[in-house]
């Protein structure tokens, strides 16, 4: 591994910790927002991926989040109950059901977002084009990069789970990469 010079050490540190940080408001800002609407979290993160994705089936869901299918089917109860998503027949193959995203009500979800939206266009201003490509292609890779680990994640046990399997061998299946379905 190549010598890093301490510029560099320092750089990649504050790089590092900002990552941290944003995560970190990623997810207070989540939760505040779905308390104010009536969700949960994981709810809001769903359906702000089920916006952005457009109709889809719930299976398609659960693999992009990693929820099990169970799981997700509650999530969309909720969705559906709180007015922000509905299940339909797809018209081309009456087995498969999809959901998608009510803009009617989403739109009152993307409102609490306006003002961080219009500060953060601003804030773009302030970049020229390669320099915001640079961004976004860091971010990509950075977000396949956490998908990845979030897929291994899933595949590991808490150290409750090791002391009932002790003296037992688990066999583990790993879950499709989750940067695989992000990137379909």
């Amino acid at each position: 591994m190549p010598k890093t010079s301490k510029a560099r050490a320092d750089l990649l540190k504050q790089l590092e910790e900002t990552l941290r940080k944003v995560s970190a408001q990623s997810v207070l800002l989540s939760d505040t927002v779905a308390k104010i609407v009536g969700l949960n979290s994981t709810d809001l993160e769903c359906l702000d991926l089920l916006e952005i994705a457009g109709p889809t089936t719930a299976g398609r869901l659960a693999e992009h989040v990693g929820l099990t299918t169970g799981a997700m089917t509650a999530v969309i109860d909720r969705l559906e109950r709180a007015g922000f998503a509905r299940r339909h027949r797809d018209p081309e193959d009456r087995r498969c059901v999809r959901v998608e995203a009510l803009s009617r009500n989403f739109r009152h979800v993307s409102g609490l977002y306006r003002r961080l939206a219009e500060s953060t266009a601003r804030l773009h201003e302030e970049y020229d084009d390669r320099q915001l490509m640079l961004v976004v292609e860091y971010l990509t890779r950075a977000l396949a990069l956490a998908a990845d680990h979030v897929a291994w994640l899933q595949t590991q046990r808490s150290p409750r789970q090791r002391n009932r399997t002790r003296g037992r061998r688990v066999r583990r299946i790993a879950p499709p990469s989750t940067a695989q379905i992000l990137r379909t």
